[in-house]
């Protein structure tokens, strides 16, 4: 077999992927098959083998993209040197993703990830890993919050954490069964939201007696 260049390697790889995100989000995992996937790649079954040996394999690989992109996203808010701003920019930035029409078969395809996560424990470890991500950006913004004496520290960091991750797993959910919502208004109640964890001047006093 003739050897390839590492671009056209990674083209055909990301060429499969593109197929299998088309065909997972309009079937879903178990609706699909290998063969279904071979056939909209426009490759032969030997070429798409060579790159990806199960649907698992498939399914694992898009999480792992998926992961990447968010981890671009995620680094908005890391650039922040308010921890309150960064909560803020987070926000932003998922919005931005949530309303981008070209992240409609991605989307789809995270809620099959997250129904197959209940049998599949390959699926629930990378579909975790994905949470976890956000989650410790967050746990640190609220934490090094809390040490500047910024938000409330009676609130636990990693169940601001989730709290805030469940809301966008729900606007996911809301946009992916077609719910037409208004994006700005719904982050500007987020924002309300975060707002809510800021520590009020009667705290600060009472710290500063204690």
């Amino acid at each position: 077999m003739p050897k390839i260049s590492e671009t056209k390697r990674e083209g055909r790889r990301q060429q499969i992927l593109e197929a299998a995100l088309a065909c997972f989000s309009e079937e879903g995992f178990h609706q699909t098959g290998m063969a279904d996937i071979v056939k909209r790649s426009g490759l032969s079954h030997g070429a798409v083998y060579l790159y990806f040996q199960s649907k698992d394999d498939l399914i694992e690989a898009l999480a792992d993209d998926r992961h990447r992109r968010e981890a671009v996203l995620n680094s908005v808010a890391q650039g922040s040197g308010d921890p309150i701003e960064g909560l803020h920019a987070l926000t932003r930035v998922y919005a931005q993703w949530l309303v981008d029409p070209a992240g409609d078969a991605r989307r789809r395809v995270g809620i099959h990830g997250w129904a197959e996560a209940l049998r599949n424990q390959r699926v629930r470890s990378s579909v975790i890993e994905g949470i976890d991500m956000p989650r410790a950006l967050i746990v640190a913004l609220v934490e090094r919050g809390q040490h500047d004496g910024l938000l409330r520290r009676d609130l636990d960091a990693d169940a601001i954490a989730r709290v805030l991750i469940a809301i966008f797993q729900g606007f996911v959910l809301q946009k992916c069964w077609g719910q037409a919502f208004d994006v700005a208004a719904c982050m500007a109640a987020v924002a309300g939201v975060i707002d809510g964890f800021r520590t009020t001047r009667p705290d600060i006093r009472r710290r500063t007696r204690t």
